[in-house]
Order: C-alpha cells, then sequence, then structure tokens
C-alpha cells in the first residue's frame, strides 16, 4: 500500500501505484499467452475435481485462496477474494494497515464481474484455439491475471478517495442524491483515459518483443497485441474502476 509519512494517500502515489500495476497486469495477460485457450480447465463435465461440482479453476481458486486467508492476504484493504463466502479466518498475527478508506469500501467487491469478463471476453482474445493439456498451469496463470485485474479495479476505492478528501464539496451534493450518473460524469477525464491506453498499449509492445541484439523487431512477433490491452483498458478495466468509485461514493458519508 503506498502512502506518504502521514499514512495519507495522495494523488500522486495513487498514480504510481496505478501505473505500476499495469505492468503488473501486462506481464501477467503475456504469461498466459504461452498455453492455448484449454477450455477443458473450465469445462465442470470434463475437469470436475472428485467429490466437487467445480471445474479445475474452480477448485484451484477456491483452495489458493483458502490458504490466502489463513495467512491475513485479505486482511490488506486492497485484496479481494474471488469466492469469499466461507474463507477460513486468519492464522498469522494482523498487520496494523493504514486506515484510509470509509468502512463501508468493505461491502464493495466486483470480483464476480470481474471473473465473468476475463472468461467469457478477454482470454479468447488473448489465447490461441487449442488445448495442449496444461489445465493447471493455465489455471495458474489465470488467478495471476485475475488477481492483477482485481487489485487494479478495486484500487478505484483509494482514488475515489482520495479526490474526495480533495473537493469534498465537488462530490456531496451527488453523493446525498445518491445520483449515480453525475458522480460518473464527475470521475470521467476524457483525457486522462486517452493516455492511458496510449501508455498500455506501449508497454504492451516493449514488454511483448522477442529480446534481440538489434534494435528491430517485428511486430508479427509480439507475445500479446497492444490493441488488446488498450481495449482491456477502455472497455473493461476503467469502466469498472470507475464504478467501483461510484460506489464507495456513494456511501461516503454514510
Amino acid at each position: 500500500m503506498e502512502v506518504a509519512e502521514s499514512n495519507e494517500m495522495t494523488l500522486e502515489t495513487v498514480r504510481d501505484s496505478l501505473i505500476r500495476q499495469e505492468d503488473t497486469i501486462i506481464f501477467s495477460l503475456i504469461e498466459r499467452t504461452k498455453y492455448p485457450i484449454n477450455v477443458g480447465a473450465y469445462d465442470k463435465t470434463k475437469t470436475a475435481v472428485s467429490e466437487c461440482s467445480d471445474s479445475l479453476v474452480e477448485f484451484m481458486v477456491k483452495e489458493t485462496e483458502a490458504a490466502y486467508a489463513k495467512c491475513g492476504r485479505y486482511e490488506n484493504p486492497e485484496e479481494h477474494p474471488f469466492f469469499p463466502d466461507g474463507l477460513p479466518t486468519s492464522l498469522v498475527p494482523a498487520f496494523n494497515y493504514p486506515k484510509i478508506l470509509h468502512p463501508a469500501a468493505a461491502s464493495i467487491n466486483v470480483n464476480s464481474t470481474i471473473w465473468e469478463v476475463y472468461f467469457s471476453q478477454l482470454l479468447p482474445l488473448i489465447t490461441v484455439p487449442g488445448d495442449d493439456g496444461n489445465y493447471a498451469t493455465s489455471a495458474v496463470s489465470d488467478l495471476a491475471c485475475l488477481q492483477a485485474l482485481s487489485r487494479r479495479i478495486h484500487y478505484g476505492k483509494f482514488v475515489a478517495e482520495v479526490k474526495f478528501k480533495d473537493a469534498p464539496k465537488k462530490y456531496e451534493s451527488a453523493i446525498c442524491s445518491q445520483d449515480r450518473d453525475a458522480l460518473m460524469k464527475l470521475l470521467t477525464f476524457e483525457t486522462v483515459e486517452e493516455r492511458v491506453k496510449k501508455r498500455v498499449a506501449k508497454k504492451a509492445m516493449l514488454f511483448g518483443q522477442e529480446v534481440s541484439l538489434d534494435d528491430n523487431y517485428d511486430e508479427k512477433k509480439l507475445k500479446i497485441d497492444p490493441a488488446i490491452v488498450s481495449r482491456l483498458y477502455e472497455e473493461w478495466v476503467m469502466p469498472l474502476t470507475k464504478l467501483v468509485e461510484v460506489e464507495y461514493l456513494l456511501r461516503r458519508l454514510d
């Protein structure tokens, strides 16, 4: 968690964190492109675990999140499980995370939407058709992508808190009237979003190159299409982040 010495986030620290998270997302997507789509990992009729109706990827994510919960991962307000029901309690001493967010933040979790978008829309765009049998490895890569996207999108809570703290009166009227459209308009900056789309596309081009000893690169050999990464941010990451921001602000004066 990026905070200043006073334990207060600033627009600068929030922006720096969001930019670094772009790297994590792009690298995780590149890692997933190493394998074909491997639909068997998501088909409950093909890879359902014994004595469990879950698909392989569901089973792996639930078991992994249970281990994370025991280690205290979800005590961190930046982390959000995809299957929060029935998670075990932490077995490690609690860490005193800075109290930055309004308590209502804990009730906001859009991971079900992220899960649906990732498997139904994004995964077919970044993988090739086929089945190489590497279901478990593919699922591990999927989880890395999901966690990176979840962390980035839910960081909208911190974005909203910093913006509110900087100019509370700007938002109070819309919050009091529970006007979602007005809040969304206040939070939308098209020029900033265009810069983000261009930056992540450029990063995807740079990170996805096959490294050679000369300065040339072949666009046909990029590990991931930069246009897909730009589209990911335009259609899903930024809209879902703003949705989280709106949901947080609607509760901010509770």
